[in-house]
């Protein structure tokens, strides 16, 4: 499975460009994640939003199952050279998508300890009756 096709490799290069923008011009940047990546065999799960000119590094949230996820800057190649007990690799969740902005995700998935548990939160939520935040973890 070709982890990044090409039209979600144009949309998180187009957020990184507008994310670049929004920098210059002093304006908060907060797009909704555009793909997951997860482990089939294990709790790892990515969330990106954007991809380097560089063609590898993807910025989103990360969760590699400690309990802890976190904003930052990750591999497409070092997560795609992952191999897997059984012959399996890193996954795309083929049916992923969100009108949730990155600062959500992360906020839910910093109180539940997961991305996982953050999608049940988030889905059972609509977006315009989603609670504010919880400006202590660093989300907006």
């Amino acid at each position: 499975m070709i982890l990044i096709p090409h039209e979600l490799d144009f949309a998180l290069r187009a957020n990184a460009v507008a994310g670049l923008a929004s920098a210059e011009r002093d304006l908060r940047f907060d797009p909704v994640p555009v793909v997951k990546l997860f482990n089939p065999v294990g709790a790892a799960t990515w969330l990106a939003t954007e991809l380097d000119v560089d063609g590898d590094t993807l910025f989103g949230l990360a969760d590699l199952g400690f309990g802890c996820p976190e904003l930052g800057y990750f591999s497409l190649s070092e997560i795609a050279s992952l191999r897997l007990p059984f012959g399996l690799r890193i996954e795309r969740d083929l049916h992923f998508s969100t009108a949730h902005p990155l600062s959500r995700w992360a906020d839910h998935a910093r109180r539940a300890g997961s991305i996982i548990e953050a999608q049940r939160i988030l889905a059972a939520l609509p977006p315009d009756e989603l609670p504010p935040p919880d400006p202590a973890s660093g989300g907006g």
